[in-house]
Formats: structure tokens, C-alpha cells, sequence
């Protein structure tokens, strides 16, 4: 089970994807999808080494059918002629077990969707008895058993990649539309393999919901665990879209799950060439490759989050000033620093304006590979001697937002690491501590006071350390239960804010954000909150990275409709190039865009089609019918 007061990276068995390991300790994989057409193998193959020249270790192709997957064959050979022999292949397959057989051939790895493998496109609810259920299953293993019998037998991969959005009518009806359905759809996957003797498994729980998203892998972690097995686990948001949606989206559901300790290979999903997701993933990546093992806390309070299913933490409500209320189940605030920069038009202001010396009480916390002062940019640790190439060990983090109480005077020194331990000689025990963790690296020490009482800070990262205070915080009998503000004033990398920031907000914690460091803390709050579903204030767009599958330029259209829609606050429009990862990706927006052929578009009114087959030249003027339709429409205004 993940200790959530601890930061351990879950422990997995190996998987050799190729000549790259997947899992057992080996750095994060970070991989892409191709958006070619598949049969175009000149097209197929250049892409595949701009992907691996930007970085990528592992890229995906699209196999829709058996003549994409004999395409493999050659773009395989494209490739070694290439001098890319070491760039592993992965074939996507939804639906046609005849092409997974087909391409296990060429490639090293074949992903298969659990939903759709051996289910029908059409969808029904169905009540199933216990033998029917088991009469199912049978059906999945005689047509998933040969495709993990020849994988064995190549020494080839297999990804087991559920998604949200399509999960089968019979987990559906046994399960529910829910992360327990989303396990259960692979874990029968698993077992199947198991039988056959075979374990060269990686799993995925994808879902473009980053709630969904997290709880479902934290749930299968647990299953694995319980059931005995360590498989890796891929991961990533799909259909997270374009720009800084796409990416802080990615970020917030993808670090969530890094802060825990999980996730050996990922891939960020975005609605823009293959190549331009591998920074970001990299990003991701580089943030925890220097982490080290935290040990779990002596004494630590109760933790009251579940984390296999989300529920907001209360609090009490305070007000900031005369007229903005924070906590009990408000949407959460965002606060910036004075002083604030202008707000565009349509955009939403920020509810408070706050100075830190009077509003907020400061904490520390030390965070293993901070950001090292850059050599010869003059830049050193304020006020500790940390010479210029070094690491400057702390941050400082507001903990709590006060109901209008001055803390008193503060001037807070991020050189310093503001710790303090119950040992005789507390100072001495911070150095030793600090020596350890990072070698070589100066610390000052200092003492804090948080309403008056004494504090002990601890060697944490920033989501365990908010962890705590929301327990402590939130222990019975603790008396009054403050509202807590994630806070990040020393933070501008907009990534790890996510990371941080996303990972507290999925698990219920956070009524204010204040994000002083960033490049537009207003606007990154925002964007933010709406991407794990906190807080919606202009239009979401749900939209898939483009594959070989893709019926029109996703690019190009989603720029389309977000011309014509971007003004429609709170509405949420799914634009995907195909149905192949099922309705379900669109439960949570109100409208889907779909490619249902080439030159034709199905729309959505949540999981309904409601109008089929139009040509692409009138869809987006049918898309606006349709919003008008159900009363969503409001003209924009100058």
C-alpha cells in the first residue's frame, strides 16, 4: 500500500520493451504516438525519428486493421535501416484481434484495450447473470489467449491500456462506470495472461477526467499488490488536449501519481504533433529522477483522504479582507500577489489580492532536487551561502490562511531550511539530517511560530508535508479546522505546480491557490482548478492527440471550434478524431465533435449521438445548432 506520509517508488517487476526496460527500478520511459497514417510508411517512419531524435524511447503506431499491421513490418524496416534498431514499436489495437496477431510479429510491445478487444462496438445494457458474466470472460480469453501465447513466445510485450470511455456493457453492469470498473476490466486481462504463464505485462488506466484518472490507478496499485503481482504501470491522461489546458492537465494527473511513487513509463496526450509532447514529459520525468526514499513519519496523524475515491475536505469558512469568504465547500479561491497585473477581457479576476506579510504564516520545507542556482547567472541563495551551481535547499510555503491575524513581522530567507526537531540539540540533528539527503549542500536554521505555537518542520516534500497539516488538521478533536491554501511562493516551474498543486486538489485538499512565482498566477490557478474539475470559469475541451485513426485534422478543428467557442464559459466540448475509445470519454462534457468517417462528423449531446454522418464543411455551424438547442448558447459580446 503507498504510505502517503513517505515517498517510496512503488517497486515493479521488470518488463523489456526491446532493449528498453520498462519498471524494476530502471528511470521513467518516457514514450509518443505516431498521427500518421499507418499504411503511409515513408510518412510513418520520419515521424517515428523525429519522435526518437526529440526523445522518445518507446513510439506507438496505430494498427486499425491487418493491412496496418503488415505495414508494421516494413516501417520496422524502415527504421533499422535508418539506424534506429533501438527505437522499440507498439502497436495500438482496439477491436481486431486478427491485427494484434498480425503485428506482434514486427513490433515489441502490442497494446490492447480491455474494453473493446473482444466486445462489440454497440453498446447495451445488459443484466448478466453469473454464468453469463463467466460465458463472457471465456469468450475473452479465446480470443486474447493466442495473442499472449505468440507474445510469449517472441519475447515480446503486451500493454493491457484501459480506457475510461469505453469499458465493456458487462463490466458496465457489474462494475459501474468507475475506476473499480476500470480495474476489474484489466485485471480479467491479467488473469487471462497469467494462466498462460506469461507476465511481460505493463498496465494503463487512462481517463481524460485526472480524478478518475489518479483514483483508478491508485485502486489497481492496491489490486496488483493484494493480488500478488508488481506489473509497471503506464501513464497518462488521455485526451488532455492542446496549449496549457493539455499540459498542466497532463501534469496535474500524471504528477499526482509521481508524487506517490507510481508510474514507470508515461505519455503526455496532446492535440499537437507527437513530437512537441516529449519536453513535457521529460519535464515530468526530470522532476523526480533525483528523489530519494522518505521515510514514513514517527506518530503521524490518521490520514483522513481516501485515496481511491474523492471527497473535499471541510473546513470552516473565514473571510480574507471584508467580502471574500474561503472554505467549507466553496469553490476554492485564488489569491495573487499584490500587486495584481490586469485582467484580460472574458477572463475571470481573482478573488483576493494578498500581501504575504500580513496575510499568510510562513513554513519551510526542504525538497530533495530543487531547482541548482544556475553557473554564471550571478544567481545565489539569498542569504545562506549557497555558492552559485548549488543547490538552495528550501522553499517557503504558506501553511494556513488566517482569519485576519497579523502573524507579525517575517522576513523569510529560502536559503534557510527552517526545521525543528525534539532532540537536545536540534540544530545539529538538521545538519546530519541535510548531510545525508544532499551532500555538500549549506543549511541555515531558524525557528518559526504558526499562531503562536511551536512547530516541528520536517524533511518533506510539498504534497506529503500539506498532507500532514490537512490531517492534523482535520483530527477530531483539533477543535477549529482551517482552510488550507496551496501555496507555492517560491515555485515557478508551472509543471511542478501542477504536480503539486493537482495532486492536493484530487485529493480534496486546497480552498485557496496562490501561485506568486508563476508567470500569471491568476490565469495558472485557473487553468489549473478547471483541469481537475475544482473550479470550471470558461469553456473545457476534451480533445484526443490524433492517431492513424483520426478522420479530420485535430489540430486544425479543435483551433476551429475553440474560435467559436472559447467564450461559452463552463461549457465542455469533446472533439475526438474517432470512437474508438467509446462515449464514455465524453461523460463529462456536455458536447462531442466526432470523426465517424472521412469528411463525416457524428455529434454528442453527453453519450447520445444525436446527428449522424454530416458532412465536415457544416459540423461546426451543427455543433453551434446543437449548443443553442439545450440552451447553452450566449452570443459574444465586444
Amino acid at each position: 500500500m503507498i504510505d502517503r506520509y513517505a515517498y517510496t517508488r512503488r517497486a515493479t517487476r521488470p518488463v523489456m520493451v526491446g532493449s528498453v526496460q520498462v519498471g524494476g527500478g530502471a528511470p521513467v520511459v518516457v514514450q509518443t504516438m505516431c498521427t500518421t497514417k499507418t499504411p503511409d510508411i515513408e510518412a510513418t517512419v520520419a515521424q517515428s525519428i523525429r519522435c526518437a531524435d526529440a526523445g522518445a524511447q518507446i513510439v506507438r503506431i496505430t494498427a486499425p486493421g491487418v493491412k496496418d499491421a503488415q505495414a508494421l513490418k516494413h516501417i520496422r524496416a524502415g527504421l533499422d535501416a535508418a539506424g534506429y534498431r533501438h527505437l522499440p514499436l507498439c502497436a495500438d489495437i482496439h477491436f481486431m484481434p486478427t491485427a494484434a496477431l498480425e503485428a506482434i510479429e514486427h513490433v515489441e510491445k502490442v497494446r490492447v484495450n480491455p474494453g473493446n478487444y473482444a466486445d462489440k462496438k454497440a453498446f447495451k445494457i445488459v443484466e448478466y447473470t453469473d454464468a453469463q458474466y463467466a460465458e463472457e470472460v471465456d469468450h475473452v480469453r479465446a480470443k486474447f489467449a493466442p495473442l499472449v501465447r505468440r507474445a510469449k513466445a517472441l519475447g515480446r510485450a503486451l500493454r493491457i491500456g484501459t480506457n475510461h470511455g469505453s469499458l465493456s456493457d458487462r463490466i458496465m453492469n457489474r462494475w459501474g462506470d468507475s475506476p473499480r470498473g476500470m480495474v476489474e476490466s484489466a485485471m480479467e486481462f491479467i488473469r487471462i495472461a497469467e494462466d498462460e504463464g506469461f507476465g511481460d505485462l505493463i498496465i494503463s488506466m487512462k481517463s481524460s477526467n485526472p480524478k478518475v484518472m489518479v483514483q483508478a490507478y491508485r485502486l489497481l496499485a492496491a489490486t496488483l499488490e493484494a493480488h500478488g503481482t508488481s506489473y509497471p504501470l503506464h501513464l497518462g491522461v488521455t485526451e488532455a488536449g492542446d496549449g496549457e489546458d493539455g499540459r498542466i492537465k497532463s501534469a496535474a494527473g500524471i504528477g499526482a501519481l509521481l508524487e506517490d511513487g507510481l508510474g514507470d513509463t508515461i505519455r503526455v496526450s496532446l492535440t499537437e504533433p507527437p513530437e512537441y509532447e516529449i519536453p513535457v514529459a521529460q519535464a515530468l520525468v526530470a522532476r523526480y529522477a533525483p528523489w530519494r526514499a522518505q521515510p514514513a513519519l514517527a506518530g503521524a496523524p490518521i490520514d483522513p483522504v481516501d485515496p481511491h475515491a474523492f471527497k473535499r475536505r471541510q473546513a470552516e469558512i473565514i473571510r480574507i479582507g471584508a467580502d471574500t469568504p474561503v472554505g467549507g465547500t466553496l469553490i476554492p479561491r485564488v489569491l495573487v500577489p499584490a500587486p495584481a497585473k490586469p485582467v484580460p477581457d472574458r477572463e475571470p479576476a481573482a478573488d483576493a489580492v494578498v500581501a504575504d506579510p500580513t496575510l499568510w504564516a510562513l513554513e519551510a520545507q526542504a525538497v530533495p532536487g530543487a531547482e541548482r542556482c544556475p553557473v554564471g547567472s550571478g544567481v545565489r541563495g539569498p542569504g545562506s551561502g549557497v555558492p552559485e551551481g548549488q543547490v538552495p535547499l528550501t522553499f517557503l510555503r504558506p501553511a494556513c490562511l488566517l482569519d485576519g491575524r497579523d502573524p507579525g513581522p517575517r522576513t523569510p530567507d529560502p536559503g534557510l531550511c527552517l526545521i525543528r526537531l525534539d532532540g537536545a540539540d536540534p540544530v545539529a540533528e538538521v545538519r546530519t539530517a541535510v548531510a545525508a539527503l544532499l551532500p555538500g549542500v549549506l543549511v541555515g536554521f531558524a525557528e518559526c511560530g504558526l499562531l503562536g505555537e511551536t512547530r516541528a518542520y520536517r524533511l518533506l516534500n510539498a504534497v506529503i508535508e500539506e498532507r500532514f497539516q490537512a490531517a492534523e488538521k482535520s483530527a477530531v478533536g483539533s477543535g477549529v479546522r482551517p482552510p488550507i491554501a496551496i501555496a507555492l511562493p517560491f515555485q515557478h516551474d508551472e509543471l511542478a505546480i501542477a504536480a503539486i498543486g493537482g495532486g492536493l486538489l484530487i485529493d480534496g485538499i486546497g480552498d485557496a491557490l496562490y501561485l506568486p512565482q508563476a508567470k500569471d498566477p491568476r490565469r495558472l490557478a485557473f487553468t489549473l482548478l478547471q483541469a481537475v474539475k475544482a473550479r470550471i470559469t470558461r469553456a473545457d475541451y476534451v480533445a484526443c492527440p490524433s492517431c492513424g485513426r483520426t478522420q479530420f485534422d485535430l489540430i486544425e478543428v479543435t483551433a476551429q471550434i475553440r474560435a467559436v467557442t472559447g467564450h461559452l464559459d463552463g461549457v465542455t466540448i469533446a472533439i475526438m478524431g474517432c470512437i474508438v475509445n467509446g462515449p464514455g470519454e465524453m461523460a463529462d462534457a456536455d458536447f462531442g465533435y466526432v470523426g465517424s468517417g472521412v469528411g463525416k462528423i457524428d455529434l454528442y449531446r453527453r453519450k447520445e449521438k444525436v446527428k449522424s454522418g454530416i458532412p465536415q464543411a457544416q459540423a461546426v455551424d451543427g455543433l453551434i445548432a446543437l449548443i443553442k438547442e439545450h440552451g447553452m448558447w450566449k452570443e459574444l459580446t465586444a
